[in-house]
């Protein structure tokens, strides 16, 4: 039983419902959280407590989470966490009850998991300690809109009242103000659905075969749009393999990495590179700018955060989202830098198992 340590600290210390689980996804121990929590002692649960009489944890679709195994994505080696979603469990009295599970995977020398550590916290109590952090995210995204829909507004009346004094190129002008706002509006729309749906663990993954390098051509042919100096080269090894992911997401990740290298370092010289690793393929967007000092690098993937440099714009949100659109997917988005010589933001995502059902 894996209930303490050599310090004498047992699973029972911790404030938070635990569960060990083997290789094989079985239940080893369990704290004395879960019980309060779900009423189930952890005698009961050892050896088939997420089974179908037991815990039960099915997702937002309803499939039994455990049903197959441990999940697709665990496979690549460098996913050691499983990232924080919604789950319904079955309480010993017989109701279902929403929790956010998060979980540590354990790992041999190998690489194959052996076993994990999941937590378990009440929902509703997750959804009240947030409440301020939704105010913060509606008063920024609130500050965001107010700029492009001014600018829509003011554009569209003049066109509507004064169309035959304004000449072409003035209303070609405004036209593609209003459509420039308008991807603006929509986007910061999309971002808010984003951290509504990551927070609560309700994000759903469209998950397909994706081929990376198109996805990059598509994105920098969109970014020069926005900035029309940018230089961005591409480097792909032959024969990648296809990930398996949602394309969407994968285009917003890399649309957010290429925005911020071009708003805080600079639009030429950036490179956009693929490597095979064990398990996955690594992306990687490095630019030439001044770099990120230490202090702001251990702060880029939090909410709201702006550096003081280049040309700061938007809700302060594309890297937090970027990382946990990517974490979802079970890889892992991380950041580099070298003062005066530039940054690079790398992210992994699973290659696509032809022996595995489509199922995301």
């Amino acid at each position: 039983m894996l209930t303490a340590s050599p310090t004498g600290v047992s699973l029972d210390h911790l404030p938070d419902a635990t569960l060990v689980l083997d290789a094989d996804c079985r239940v080893v121990a369990a704290n004395a959280a879960v019980t309060r929590l779900l009423g189930w002692s952890p005698g009961e649960l050892t050896g088939d407590g997420l089974g179908p009489d037991r815990l039960d944890p099915r997702g937002e679709d309803g499939r039994a989470l455990c049903a197959g195994g441990w999940p697709p994505a665990t496979r690549l080696p460098t996913v050691t966490a499983l990232a924080e979603q919604l789950v319904s469990v079955r309480h010993r009295d017989g109701r279902r009850v929403e929790v956010a599970l998060t979980g540590a995977l354990r790992r041999g020398a190998g690489g194959a998991v052996e076993g994990a550590v999941l937590g378990l916290r009440d929902a509703s109590r997750r959804a009240r300690a947030t409440t301020g952090g939704a105010v913060e995210i509606v008063t920024t995204v609130s500050h965001e809109l107010r700029s492009p829909l001014t600018s829509v507004k003011g554009y569209s009346s003049l066109l509507l009242h004064r169309w035959d004094r304004l000449t072409d190129d003035q209303k070609q002008m405004m036209l593609t103000q209003i459509n420039h706002d308008a991807d603006r509006v929509t986007r910061l729309i999309g971002e808010l659905l984003d951290i509504s749906r990551l927070e609560s663990g309700r994000l759903v993954l469209r998950r397909q075969p994706v081929d990376l390098p198109a996805v990059a051509a598509t994105v920098i042919d969109r970014v020069r749009l926005e900035y029309p100096e940018l230089q961005a080269s591409t480097s792909w090894p032959d024969g990648l393999p296809r990930v398996w992911a949602d394309p969407d997401k994968v285009e917003q990740v890399l649309s957010n990495l290429l925005e911020n290298a071009c708003k805080y370092a600079s639009p030429t010289g950036l490179t956009v590179t693929g490597t095979v690793e064990q398990g996955g393929v690594t992306v990687r967007v490095a630019d030439r700018g001044e770099g990120i000092p230490a202090a702001d690098l251990l702060k880029v993937f939090t909410k709201f955060f702006h550096r003081s440099v280049g040309r700061p714009s938007g809700s302060g949100l594309g890297l937090w989202i970027s990382r946990g659109l990517v974490e979802a997917h079970g890889g892992r988005l991380v950041a580099s830098s070298i003062p005066g010589e530039g940054s690079v933001f790398a992210f992994t995502l699973p290659v696509m198992d032809l022996e595995q059902p489509t199922a995301s």
